[in-house]
């Protein structure tokens, strides 16, 4: 077996950066090149004023099995959110979470209000379900829209206005539960059956975690790629390197010129984050703002989670998902006026907003896994990344397995043959 051949990863992603430590694992030395001057991706974490800031509001769901077979969390230091979310509803504040997981939660979900008895008792039911459906099974089901999953399951419109609407339409950037049955199962299975965990260096300890790993592996940074053809890689400069091999672990569309045709669709999402004196929630809760007509979606107090970084006052993320027409500083004004009036949170200092336009590919026909050679795109040329599969960290990382366990299936068949 030839172990001098070039292999080379177009984007240093999560995806790529999984499909490196694969091909190193059997003994190759793959080249990354990145268009940007670190790893990562869509997974980054900014400092600014001395605070924190992940690029938009992310969690690692530490159920995720591919996240347990490729990280390490102790090193990660990972801090845990409680397995919950205060609501704010009618200028009131109230909890709504898992008593089972933490009993602190018990009273106050009784007590919150939100939803009937039914319906905290089919949560359960469902959590129930839903720890022992598994995966293949999830991702086999029919679609529908989630909203329409959850009507099927008896929950009253008022838990699914108040609470799953808010909830998810954060985690998939979609405001009306449209996004497939089969995601929302998937999802809410790795909130039931783990945490909600972020790394003490923030969201971009992740890749860096990742990268560090990779002793084999050559970077090279600032190389955007504009085109890959069988062999070659044709350099936005005009420079072309020759290669054996080449996993596309970006957005394939605009580098191969069949492609062109099949560009991934994306969903974007505003993240504002504040700086304040006080925090309205006190625990390590995500708060979620009922008010169907409101532009915020969550807020979420980093501070209450272990940070290297973390300022002298309180730091706040606000995630808007709604489509806005807004100027930055109306944007800003909007939210501000928001917080206060729906969530009691004043005196915010604005201290930095990220506009995400590509924050999660807009998929149909959601799967789970695929065989290797579904990510074959030509003889020489395989693709990977989560728009392969879901908009998950967790489909990220299978596929940049996928993909090289492709790739090293192609070398053994050339030497067969």
């Amino acid at each position: 077996m030839n172990k001098e051949l070039k292999i080379a990863i177009v984007g240093a992603g999560v995806s790529g950066l999984i499909a490196a430590k694969v091909l190193e694992a059997q003994g190759y030395q793959p080249t990354i090149y990145e268009a940007s001057d670190s790893v990562g991706g869509r997974v980054k974490t900014d400092v600014k004023n001395g605070y924190q800031l992940d690029h938009g509001f992310q969690v690692l769901l530490d159920a995720y099995p591919m996240a347990q077979r490729y990280l390490d969390y102790a090193n990660l230091e990972l801090g845990t959110f409680l397995p919950g979310a205060t609501l704010f509803k009618n200028g009131k504040q109230v909890i709504l979470g898992d008593p089972l997981r933490n009993l602190s939660l018990l009273v106050p979900t009784l007590t919150s209000g939100i939803g009937t008895f039914g319906d905290k008792w089919k949560i359960f039911k469902l959590n129930k379900e839903l720890k022992a459906k598994s995966l293949d099974t999830i991702f086999n089901e029919p679609e529908t829209t989630t909203r329409d999953y959850l009507k099927s399951k008896g929950f009253s419109n008022e838990i699914i206005a108040d609470f799953f609407a808010p909830f998810f339409s954060g985690i998939f950037l979609e405001p009306d539960l449209n996004i497939s049955s089969r995601m929302f199962q998937f999802v809410y299975k790795m909130f039931g059956t783990g945490n909600a965990v972020l790394p003490k260096a923030g969201i971009a300890a992740i890749p860096r975690q990742l990268a560090a790993g990779l002793t084999k592996t050559n970077f090279v940074f600032h190389s955007p790629v504009a085109s890959v053809t069988d062999g070659t890689l044709v350099f936005s400069d005009g420079k072309e390197e020759t290669v054996d091999y080449t996993i596309i672990a970006t957005e394939a569309s605009q580098l191969v010129p069949n492609l062109r045709n099949q560009e991934t669709r994306w969903k974007s999402c505003d993240t504002l984050y504040f700086t304040t004196k006080e925090k309205t929630i006190q625990k390590p809760l995500i708060g979620l703002v009922t008010d169907s007509e409101a532009l915020v979606n969550n807020v979420f107090y980093h501070s209450a989670l272990p940070m290297e970084h973390s300022g002298t006052d309180n730091l706040l993320s606000v995630t808007v998902v709604k489509k806005h027409n807004l100027s930055e500083t109306e944007l800003i004004n909007t939210v501000q006026e928001e917080l206060n009036a729906l969530c009691g949170i004043t005196g915010t200092t604005f201290l930095k907003r990220y506009y995400i336009k590509k924050a999660l590919p807009n998929l149909s026909n959601i799967q789970y896994d695929m065989v290797p050679t579904e990510t074959r795109l030509t003889a020489k040329t395989f693709l990977a990344g989560d728009q392969m599969l879901n908009g998950s960290l967790n489909a990220a990382m299978l596929s940049g397995e996928l993909a090289a366990n492709a790739v090293l299936q192609s070398i053994n068949d050339s030497i067969v043959s």
